[in-house]
């Protein structure tokens, strides 16, 4: 650990002995690297957070002198999360530093040694972080030594990356919505959906009136300009099969020249989706980097920022990709029973094991028109709740789960993992879920990570204990005027913007409310128990304490079940 307090000479030392290798924090790419660089270029680093904070702008954007000290900067952020709620996640301490980060004079002995505490703490999390997320650090790195991009580019996402290369330079385009269909598209009765799509281009334009709901073979349906979605409850067995189709995007912007215009050499994409096909097959390693360059080039295609940024493109492929799929849902009407509709598979179940050389020759038929190809999986259990959550089991015992409420859990994601426990146990092997519940020795199996967002002042615990606090709710009244009385509630504000709850069966205990800004009443928060109580320290070695409600999980887990069936 090194530490350098108000010590620009020793950051200087620091900072040559180490310019040469790689960096690593968490939203760095952000923040952290140009508060350094600011004090390096001794400029006030005040300036340069109110400059990204408040002004919300680019820290590149404050001055080109922060270019003297360049740093090879990899950030090993996850998502949208922030670092604290990771680190909740792995049930280690999220307690926050008590010293304001506003503060408007020198900090005291012991308010400094306090703030450097909270420092290592994020340094050692975030590090935790990366041991985590070591395989996206590799797949960075891979991509860079595959394809011999000098080291610099370890600060570029790797969006940015796939544009440098395939050689992207940024052009202009003002053709948005001149939608063009695949010329193999054969949709029957269903080329009403097609038209739809042409028509929205010539006459609507607008992204947020691009939602078509409607029957497709008697599963509703939902076009629009994300992936194709089918699905309704369903919970049964038999024989399933799921056909996939392969690297669906990519393959789309190959065959029907919907890729990126801002390419200078198309062949080269074509080139390194046919080299991962046969490294793919071969185990070649050398095959990951290649896949991000696909996947992402499709994503990058709608970024304005990204160097491949072609919108027309964009559109031509997700809704060719919807279509197309609309295509082989139509061939195979009254053939098998559809499930779902997935954005680039579907689910189907076989009437009976006969029927899968007529099925599998009419997806191959498709395959041959479309240039496109199917990989299939065959399941013998479905339990669906939606389209984006569901589990199949295959007569192996082999599980494939998906969703928020069925999904494997992982130390980064780690949410109410006993109620996800015991609905996945329950569907899968029949345990009841009171059993599971009531088996649990570890508090951590019980948390439930809530994050009062930016847009919210505070959070507030009730708790009758504690003294009250006023808060003003305003209705409208009889005459559409605006009506306002006051609630009292028992509590205290709590610090921080991420919590660590857990049901509670005190009667003291009240709910967890934040209050949002532009309001003067308080919001229970969503998805917490009526009554917790707060544990924001380390709870990986906790036993359970007996005001734990268990109750409220078993509850929540049959009701997530109900949801299913």
């Amino acid at each position: 650990m090194h530490y350098i307090v108000n010590d620009k000479p020793k950051l200087e030392t620091f900072y040559n002995y180490y310019k040469d290798v790689i960096w690593i924090g968490y939203n760095s790419r952000g923040y952290d690297q140009w508060v350094t660089k600011a004090i390096l270029c001794d400029f006030n680093p005040k300036d340069m957070n109110d400059w990204i904070i408040y002004k919300d702008r680019k820290g590149f954007e404050f001055s080109r002198v922060l270019n003297k000290f360049p740093i090879l900067n990899y950030d090993c952020s996850v998502g949208f999360r922030s670092l604290k709620e990771l680190e909740a996640f792995q049930g280690h301490s999220i307690k926050e530093s008590n010293i304001p980060f506003d503060i408007d004079r020198k900090l005291t002995r012991a308010e400094l040694l306090e703030t450097l505490d909270y420092c290592k703490h994020d340094v050692m999390e975030t590090f935790s972080v990366f041991v985590e997320m070591h395989t996206e650090f590799e797949s960075h790195m891979g991509l860079m030594k595959e394809y011999d991009l000098d080291i610099a580019y370890v600060n570029k996402t790797k969006a940015q990356m796939s544009a440098i290369i395939l050689g992207a330079t940024k052009k202009k385009h003002d053709d948005e919505f001149d939608i063009v269909l695949p010329d193999t598209l054969d949709l029957g009765k269903h080329q009403w959906i097609a038209d739809w799509y042409i028509d929205w281009g010539k006459n609507v334009k607008d992204y947020d009136k691009m939602k078509l709901k409607t029957d497709i073979n008697g599963v509703p349906h939902v076009f629009g300009i994300g992936g194709l979605h089918g699905a309704e409850k369903y919970y049964g067995t038999g024989l399933y099969l799921m056909a996939d189709v392969g690297s669906y995007y990519p393959a789309i912007m190959i065959e029907y020249d919907f890729l990126s215009r801002n390419v200078l050499t198309p062949k080269k994409y074509k080139r390194i989706r046919d080299e991962r096909v046969i490294m793919k097959y071969n185990k070649d390693p050398r095959q990951q980097p290649r896949k991000i360059v696909l996947n992402g080039t499709f994503g990058a295609s709608k970024d304005r920022f990204n160097n491949l940024y072609d919108p027309l493109q964009a559109n031509n492929t997700c809704i060719a990709g919807q279509l197309l799929l609309l295509d082989l849902i139509e061939k195979l009407e009254g053939k098998c029973q559809l499930i779902q509709s997935n954005t680039d598979g579907i689910l189907v179940k076989l009437y009976s094991r006969e029927d899968k050389d007529g099925i599998l020759a009419i997806c191959e038929e498709w395959s041959v028109r479309t240039r496109m190809t199917l990989d299939y999986d065959e399941y013998t259990t479905i339990i669906q709740r939606d389209v984006n959550n569901y589990i199949l089991m295959d007569e192996d015992g082999g599980i494939k789960r998906k969703g928020s409420v069925v999904k494997e859990l992982k130390p980064l994601d780690n949410d109410l993992p006993i109620v996800n426990r015991a609905v996945v146990g329950y569907f899968t092997m029949g345990i009841p879920v009171r059993t599971t519940v009531m088996a649990s020795k570890s508090l951590m199996d019980f948390q439930k990570i809530t994050k009062i967002t930016g847009k919210y002042e505070y959070g507030f615990k009730e708790d009758n204990t504690l003294p009250s606090h006023d808060f003003y709710v305003s209705k409208e009244g009889k005459n559409g005027e605006t009506l306002y009385s006051t609630r009292t509630y028992n509590g205290k504000l709590v610090h921080g913007k991420v919590q660590r709850c857990f049901a509670s069966n005190l009667a003291k205990d009240g709910a967890l409310y934040k209050k949002k800004m532009s309001k003067d009443s308080i919001d229970k928060t969503a998805g917490t128990p009526p009554k917790c109580f707060i544990d924001n320290g380390d709870v990986t070695e906790k036993d359970i304490p007996s005001k734990l409600d268990r109750q409220w999980y078993i509850d929540l887990a049959q009701k997530r079940i109900d949801d299913f069936i």
